[in-house]
């Protein structure tokens, strides 16, 4: 028999939260093109547009900063619970804005949700999940984010036929309704198994593994029990080894290349030049010389949902390593290529008080070509950076830190998400194509980045990750394309436990 609740049920419903993610990038990028918010909003422009996209991140970058502590003691499902009371609370005012100054106060406080659900849905994604297929667990929160900006932005354009206010007000209502459905839902859903072990919680979390991987809530099935076995030995390994939980040991001489590479992988991720394609496609498809250009952006958030299937499916195949180098290249080549054709056949935009400054005039190949370009660049990110970036912060640190260095890896995310967010619409202004070279060049420097440092994690148990960490590779990571190998030593764990050669007894509060 299968479980109805099972990890990818778990997973897949929990992506809700990241979802919102997505209805916020589309419901901004969508109303961008709008009459109805121009004319109400006062046509913002560079630093005021910026100032109200990057409204959302600063607010993220500030909880996201307490999501750790706040994860470790009340425990990842409560905390994405209050994360979500704050999402609904910012739609609404959202929704009933008079002004600007309401308007970027509602989004700081939905960004609150987005710092605390983006830092805990990854890492309770990965504690629950399998370790052959915990990659693919974790991938659903791209695929989610993914669906989030397509069917936001759907919606976006189809109130914008609404000659009102409501073209953009009903829109930014609706975000509350999954934050609802997901508030109420997690009520029914186990806590993290390493979460209950880091709070000593012993026979919880051997009946919440008992009831995440197998039909009949058999605690005594040998995979179980191996799991088990593998997360009391690190639980008790860390507190004899750390007795603390504290904001230093995040940065012990053990801890920090973890947690430095964690940020560094969410850092990229931003500067690949997503936050281009995904906030601010509009403008750059006006300067291609687009027409329609609400339409024609809709190309990119299908593809974008489209292309994030393949990772779910093989990312824990491919690995993270080939993701990400492949993916980096990718969109180097592509924002290299619509920088060179807006430098080729664009000319200063003579109207005034626009967007964008330079726009691509009477040549409708190199339009396509752009549009092209741009949805190319979403499907390399979708692919590669997109799920394994979340993958990555959340399963190269142990238990004792790992809530709060994915809320540092999450609020490195969200600074630079800020930072973009008010300064793109800037340069779109002022060095246009040139700012396409800039990210391809950011492209160049996340491929070098992970050649030299980023291991191989794939098919590695969560507890595993000291092996590759603190006794290195065999070789120089930059003379291997996937560098580890997986091992099987959880396998043989269990058959050991299988065959009687080891018994596991649950302990009751051991710690």
């Amino acid at each position: 028999m299968v479980r109805l609740v099972n990890v990818y049920t778990i997973s897949a419903f929990l992506s809700l939260g990241v979802a919102l993610i997505g209805f916020d990038i589309s419901s901004m990028s969508g109303v961008l093109g709008t009459h109805q918010y121009r004319d109400f909003y006062g046509n913002p422009l560079g630093a005021r547009q910026g100032a109200i996209t990057g409204a959302m991140a600063a607010g993220s970058f500030v909880s996201a900063l307490f999501a750790g502590s706040l994860g470790d003691r009340f425990g990842r499902k409560v905390t994405i619970q209050v994360g979500l009371l704050l999402w609904c609370i910012g739609s609404v005012v959202q929704s009933t804005s008079n002004g600007v100054a309401m308007l970027v106060a509602g989004r700081v406080i939905s960004g609150l949700c987005i710092g605390l659900t983006a830092s805990l849905i990854p890492t309770y994604q990965s504690e629950i999940a399998p370790h052959k297929i915990r990659g693919r667990i974790v991938s659903f929160q791209s695929l989610a984010g993914a669906m989030g900006i397509m069917i936001q932005y759907f919606i976006q354009y189809g109130c914008s036929f609404i000659n009102s206010e409501a073209a953009f007000r009903v829109p930014w209502a609706i975000q509350a309704g999954p934050a609802v459905i997901l508030f109420v839902g997690l009520f029914w859903f186990p806590r993290s198994p390493r979460w209950l072990a880091s709070k000593g919680r012993w026979e919880e979390v051997l009946r919440v593994l008992a009831r995440l991987r197998t039909a009949n809530n058999d605690v005594n099935d040998p995979f179980v029990l191996a799991e088990y076995k593998e997360i009391e030995d690190r639980v008790r390994l860390d507190l004899l080894d750390v007795p603390s939980n504290s904001i230093r040991d995040l940065f012990s001489l053990k801890m920090r290349r973890r947690v430095f590479l964690g940020m560094a992988i969410q850092i990229w991720s931003q500067l690949t030049g997503i936050n281009i394609m995904m906030y601010y496609i509009v403008y750059i498809l006006e300067s291609a010389g687009i027409r329609n250009v609400l339409l024609a952006s809709s190309a990119q958030y299908i593809i974008n949902v489209v292309m994030t299937i393949p990772a779910i499916l093989w990312v824990d195949k491919w690995g993270r390593r080939p993701s990400l180098l492949i993916g980096a290249v990718s969109m180097a080549f592509w924002l290299f290529l619509i920088g060179g054709l807006l430098k080729a056949y664009g000319e200063p935009n003579p109207i005034p008080n626009q967007p964008t400054t330079w726009i691509v005039v009477d040549h409708p190949a190199v339009s396509r070509a752009i549009l092209a370009g741009s949805c190319i660049t979403v499907g390399s990110f979708a692919i590669s950076w997109g799920p394994v970036s979340w993958i990555y912060q959340a399963e190269v640190v142990p238990l004792r830190v790992r809530a709060r260095s994915v809320a540092l890896s999450t609020a490195s995310n969200w600074a630079f998400n800020f930072v973009l967010a008010v300064f793109v619409p800037l340069l779109l202004r002022s060095i246009s194509w040139v700012m396409f070279f800039l990210f391809g060049s950011f492209d160049i420097a996340a491929f070098i980045h992970v050649w030299v440092a980023a291991p191989e994690t794939k098919q590695r148990t969560l507890e595993e990750m000291d092996e590759i960490f603190e006794h290195g590779e065999q070789k120089p990571l930059w003379k291997s394309f996937t560098a580890t190998r997986p091992t099987n030593k959880f396998d043989m764990l269990a058959k050991d436990i299988e065959m009687g050669k080891l018994i596991v007894h649950p302990q009751v509060n051991t710690f």
